[in-house]
């Protein structure tokens, strides 16, 4: 409690603090209600014997995450369009049910992550089969799919006047930040929605309170700004290593510990390297939230070149029918352009 004697001598002051303990990022208008917020999350402590879970859309991210959550001990129904996709966690315990109103009817939490804020607003938003029509009150509605932030405020705003909740909450790490618990959950909503919530975020990785509704998804697409010029550069620099005949396994060693290291490098140039262009996050959907960022861009007055230049890159990947695959695929936009292959030793020029 000293801690909480500390706030309230504090002024009243936006800040940000860390607690090891919940892993968990708190940003705090008032101390009372910081106060009030963290007693009830002591006092209603999420757990398998007390809640139950419902995801909707198990693709690659969701499938490693709704399987950790299985693992902890959760009762749990899904639901996806396919549902041989749902096999595997229908084999470690989840029940399998035909929409997602079926899903929301069984669970108190419900999840969802699918691919186009078209997606989002049926799944959860459709008056006939949506979650929301069939989550009893109380219930908690979280939306992870990097989608428009005012659907997110639309959500919130249907979700209280049914007396439920709902939390915006986009991840980043990627298929392999998935598999190992260790995804970024950017969350906008109530505070004290997302603290109870947190036993539930801890399962998948470290959750950020980014502020109101709305906010977890626009962190997110400031997310995706930063990840698409690097990965630009990413495949730059390895067009130009190749052509100045370096060895490019030594010369990604040799940069990832620099200043150029960065976590798409780690995670996509070996798989560069060895042309595997199977999707951690598709290119479809990439350039779905590149486009999401250039409308809020318009929206806001700002210009950012760098952006457009990544997204006219992605969108010339889906014209030559490669959507399908990961982001690491832009190295094939880039061989096209300079008439090379980082696969043929060809092309490699002579320093």
């Amino acid at each position: 409690m000293r801690f909480m004697r500390l706030l309230r001598l504090l002024p009243n002051h936006q800040f940000h603090c860390y607690v090891p303990q919940a892993n968990f990022t708190i940003s705090a208008g008032t101390n009372t209600h910081l106060h009030r917020t963290m007693e009830t999350a002591t006092t209603e402590a999420i757990n398998p014997s007390n809640t139950r879970l419902g995801w909707i859309g198990t693709g690659v991210m969701g499938r490693s995450m709704c399987a950790h959550l299985i693992n902890a001990g959760y009762t749990f129904t899904v639901f996806t369009r396919t549902p041989s996709k749902a096999q595997e966690l229908i084999s470690m315990g989840a029940h399998w049910v035909d929409s997602p109103k079926a899903v929301a009817s069984q669970s108190d939490v419900v999840f969802s992550i699918v691919g186009y804020p078209s997606d989002v607003r049926h799944v959860i938003l459709d008056s006939n089969t949506g979650a929301l029509s069939g989550l009893r009150p109380g219930g908690v509605i979280i939306d992870m799919t990097t989608s428009e932030p005012s659907l997110a405020v639309e959500i919130y705003s249907a979700a209280s006047a049914a007396g439920c909740s709902a939390v915006d909450a986009p991840v980043s790490g990627g298929d392999r930040g998935a598999r190992n618990a260790a995804l970024s959950i950017f969350a906008g909503g109530e505070e004290s929605a997302i603290l109870r919530l947190n036993p539930l975020f801890q399962l998948l990785g470290r959750v950020y309170y980014m502020g109101a509704p709305g906010k977890g998804q626009f962190t997110k697409l400031g997310n995706q700004v930063v990840i698409a010029s690097t990965m630009v550069g990413l495949c730059e620099g390895l067009i130009y290593a190749h052509k100045a005949g370096l060895d490019l396994n030594i010369y990604l060693n040799a940069i990832s510990t620099g200043a150029a290291g960065s976590k798409s490098l780690d995670l996509y140039g070996s798989r560069i390297l060895s042309r595997d262009f199977e999707p951690g996050f598709y290119v479809n959907h990439f350039v779905k939230d590149l486009g999401i960022c250039l409308r809020e861009c318009q929206n806001m007055g700002l210009a950012l070149p760098g952006l457009a230049l990544a997204q006219q890159l992605y969108l010339s990947l889906k014209a030559h029918g490669e959507g399908n695959f990961g982001t690491q695929a832009l190295i094939l936009a880039l061989e096209r352009i300079n008439n090379l292959s980082l696969a043929s030793s060809s092309s490699v020029g002579k320093p």
